[in-house]
């Protein structure tokens, strides 16, 4: 049941978040948008050996953390929640790619590490540049923002639903949790009693969707949601996005981390 509860109250910090009032967080959520897929799309362009030249993207997540005034306890916590599933996916490259790059010491370093390690790396920019983007702007701001830009508005009404109810379904979930937990006396549950659970949860989140569909129906939903938001794309929404973006070109095309490092080697004997 923590770990439900924890989820939970995730999602509330984020909506919390999302509902201050800084320069980042007045920003047009379109401007936001491009400019973080743009930064997910830069970051993926590099080949897979690449690690020292993503390091100075994280001035992008960092930036605008500090801007939104976003706690940095919160931010690194949740990050880290994708190192343990970035580090499955590349965990077997070191296997198949076994050509030595450099020796680290006695150590031989082979590329397949090197390729992990990017992997880590690029999972954990993107990863802190989505969750910035969601705590400055909102989820339901987000949607809206896709679909301004051109997203289907069915995907972006289903995306809204889905953060929407999501609150509703996790207290539903912690509730059950609860109540098996008083009944069971502190015992752990036998799997018929969690699949049992599990299947009571499903059946009453069916009927609590078609009641919702009714009632939405009854009020003459016609798949479009509205909102009392209004935003304008403005000159700030402009520099905002071409700053950005230029300086992401930047780093792409010139590797500042290897100029650091030339320039280090000259002056040190």
């Amino acid at each position: 049941m923590a770990s439900i509860d924890s989820i939970a109250e995730n999602l509330r910090h984020l909506d919390e978040f999302a509902r201050a009032d800084t320069v980042v967080h007045r920003l047009d959520p379109r401007a936001k948008v491009v400019v973080t897929l743009a930064f997910v799309v830069t970051v993926a362009s590099f080949d897979r050996y690449t690690v020292a030249a993503l390091m100075p993207f994280a001035v992008f997540p960092i930036a605008l953390a500090v801007l939104g005034r976003l706690p940095a306890g919160y931010l690194a916590k949740n990050v880290a929640l994708a190192i343990p599933f970035a580090l499955l996916i590349g965990l077997f490259n070191p296997f198949f790619d076994r050509e030595v790059v450099f020796h680290l010491g006695p150590l031989p370093v082979t590329a397949g590490w090197i390729s992990c390690a990017s992997i880590v790396v690029r999972a954990v920019l993107t990863l802190g540049a989505a969750l910035v983007l969601v705590a400055l702007t909102g989820f339901p701001a987000v949607c809206a923002a896709l679909e301004g830009l051109g997203m289907p508005r069915v995907f972006a009404a289903q995306m809204q639903f889905l953060h929407r109810y999501l609150f509703v379904l996790v207290d539903d979930a912690a509730r059950s949790t609860r109540a098996l937990a008083l009944r069971s006396g502190g015992n752990a549950p036998r799997p018929t009693t969690v699949a049992s659970l599990l299947g009571l949860l499903l059946l009453r989140t069916w009927q609590r969707a078609e009641r919702i569909h009714l009632a939405m129906l009854a009020r003459a939903y016609r798949g479009e949601l509205h909102s009392r938001e209004t935003w304008r794309f403005a000159a700030a929404e402009v520099a905002f996005v071409i700053g950005w973006v230029s300086l992401f070109c930047i780093l792409r095309y010139y590797d500042f981390t290897r100029l650091l490092g030339t320039l280090v080697a000259r002056v040190l004997p």
